[in-house]
């Protein structure tokens, strides 16, 4: 480092390093100022604390509050209350309103030209071509995460016969989900065989429990949801029968800490955490759908590691981690 870096240039860096500590709280002070200028409201379909879509999200919105931000928030907020929901935050002078379910994407697309000055974020795909330019999207690469899980669930596969997949809503983003999962499966290790269910339910354990029970009688020994509550049930169907499960949206080690190999933890905090700063240094891609990575998107989460040593082996792991890398590089793109 010396040989790049003169004596003078290296003093200074010195200096400035040594100053640094002195003006982090005054440099904090002043952003939180700047922030606390930029109202946030947060629109929820589920309870704050059920402990995933809903939860992951207003935890984001909490450090955005902790960071300066002033922020709002609703909870189950129906369909039927949207417009009214959103109208109310937009004429009460919020800078950014965040609709975290698949239909704001279109309830923004017709409410944002009315709103011009403020800021109007869908956590779903864009709906069309098309589409309001202080309105941004996103595609929180459900697919490649949806893929990734199918290609772990066939490698832990202890009998090499069938893995499956319960969803829950019955809505565009579900089914694709499932088909990435068998597909992922099937060419990740040729003779087993993928299966789905998409029960039409986030909130009904016992649908869940019956779709994964159903898949297990005919030969799945991996279970994968993305379906909260509906999901709960299918991993406690696994974990009676004494199979393996994979957890989605949040570390559900906890579950069936014997049976869940891992989970697919969705990083939804920090999706809100990113949109709340884009505004704040102007960076907010109205008009547009935001592409994170599925690196960025998901973490694949067991408790304090990565996966659980006793149902992952290595060798599983290591292949996975290659799959990984190429979803999250573009190398290997689901193709549903």
């Amino acid at each position: 480092m010396m040989a790049d870096v003169s004596r003078r240039k290296f003093a200074k860096l010195v200096a400035g390093a040594l100053l640094l500590p002195a003006l982090a709280p005054m440099l904090s002070r002043k952003a939180m100022a700047a922030n606390s200028t930029i109202k946030i409201a947060l629109l929820l379909p589920g309870s704050v604390a059920d402990g995933g879509w809903s939860s992951l999200a207003y935890a984001g919105l909490q450090s955005l509050q902790k960071a300066g931000f002033t922020v709002a928030h609703s909870e189950s907020v129906s369909q039927a209350q949207m417009d009214q929901t959103i109208r109310g935050y937009a004429d009460d002078g919020y800078t950014l309103i965040i609709g975290h379910s698949f239909e704001y994407g279109s309830a923004f697309a017709e409410i944002a030209p009315e709103y011009p000055d403020t800021y109007f974020f869908a956590s779903t795909f864009k709906p069309g071509e098309k589409s309001p330019g202080n309105v941004e999207y996103v595609n929180l690469a459900y697919l490649q995460g949806a893929y990734a899980a199918g290609a772990l669930a066939a490698l832990i596969s202890e009998k090499g016969k069938a893995v499956g997949f319960v969803g829950g809503g019955d809505n565009p983003t579900q089914q694709a989900m499932m088909r990435a999962f068998i597909q992922a499966a099937e060419k990740t290790r040729p003779g087993i065989k993928g299966m789905g269910v998409v029960t039409g339910d986030y909130d009904n354990a016992a649908k869940g429990r019956e779709a994964a029970t159903t898949m297990i009688g005919n030969g799945a020994d991996v279970i994968w949801h993305a379906a909260d509550v509906t999901g709960l049930g299918a991993m406690q169907g696994a974990a009676a029968a004494k199979i393996k499960a994979i957890g989605c949206y949040v570390d559900q080690r906890d579950v069936a800490p014997d049976y869940v190999a891992c989970s697919f933890r969705q990083n939804l905090d920090w999706m809100v955490e990113q949109v709340g700063e884009s505004v704040a240094n102007k960076t907010f891609k109205g008009g547009d759908e935001w592409h994170p990575t599925v690196g960025k998107a998901w973490s694949v989460v067991n408790g304090s590691e990565h996966y659980n040593a006793k149902l992952v082996s290595a060798s599983a792991w290591a292949s996975f981690q290659q799959i990984w890398q190429q979803l999250d590089s573009g190398a290997l793109k689901p193709t549903v």
